[in-house]
């Protein structure tokens, strides 16, 4: 299985940061960017535009990883959008700065169009599409034919589409979204994940017939405050 490592200390739940957009130049920003490479990679024989970030467990780092992942891939100026699919504890707002009284719930519900819940951002060829209010129903919702419609739309006007999912140990919604797109990247913490929670997470993702483009270490913090990131 392919892994990549990305350095970002992690005690407990923190704020997003949107480094890849605050630091560019900065060693975190530069493994990103490594990421975003490896995905191209992956695109060789398969055509990569839909992208599932998800996690283990809560507090792994999945929506940091989700949101600065999508940055970096719009800053090769590609056409991006970053959608919070995590219907059950939403976060993507937050670190947008951007209401969330409307978003994928509202679309999925047929409360709203797609188009009027997309929100531009202050990071150029990068927009976002909220959770909106949180659902009584959030597996049902992403297993419609209502997502679907959603999915293929996203696909007709932007180059990557990067969902922030919630962790797959906790609820389906994950396998779910990695059975409807193009790929997965899982995410888990350095110290803080434990191995079979780890390969039990890559269990579920290929039973829903996904293609895992490969796992994110976070939490990771070499000496001299250099951080190391590798790919293999």
């Amino acid at each position: 299985m392919s892994r990549m490592v990305v350095s970002k200390t992690n005690n407990g739940k923190r704020p997003i940061q949107l480094i890849t957009h605050e630091n560019p130049q900065s060693p975190i920003t530069e493994q990103y960017r490594q990421i975003r490479n490896n995905i191209r990679f992956a695109s060789v024989d398969k055509e990569i535009k839909t992208i599932v970030v998800t996690s283990p467990e809560p507090s792994d780092g999945k929506s940091t990883t989700a949101a600065n992942l999508a940055i970096i891939l719009a800053q090769q100026e590609k056409r991006v959008i970053l959608v919070d699919a995590d219907l059950r504890r939403p976060s993507i707002h937050y670190a947008f700065s951007v209401s969330n009284l409307g978003g994928l719930t509202s679309v999925l519900t047929w409360q709203k169009s797609l188009k009027t819940e997309i929100t531009t951002t202050q990071v150029p060829n990068l927009d976002i599409l909220t959770c909106g209010p949180v659902p009584p129903n959030p597996s049902e919702l992403l297993n419609s034919k209502a997502m679907e419609r959603v999915i293929e739309e996203l696909k007709e006007s932007y180059e990557y589409v990067v969902f922030d999912t919630p962790p797959i140990l906790a609820v389906t919604d994950s396998q779910i979204m990695a059975n409807k797109c193009d790929g997965v990247v899982l995410v888990v913490c350095s110290r803080k994940t434990k191995n079979y929670k780890g390969l039990y997470a890559k269990e579920l993702l290929e039973k829903a017939n996904s293609h895992l483009l490969g796992v994110v270490v976070n939490g990771v913090k070499v000496k001299r405050n250099w951080y190391y990131g590798q790919y293999y």
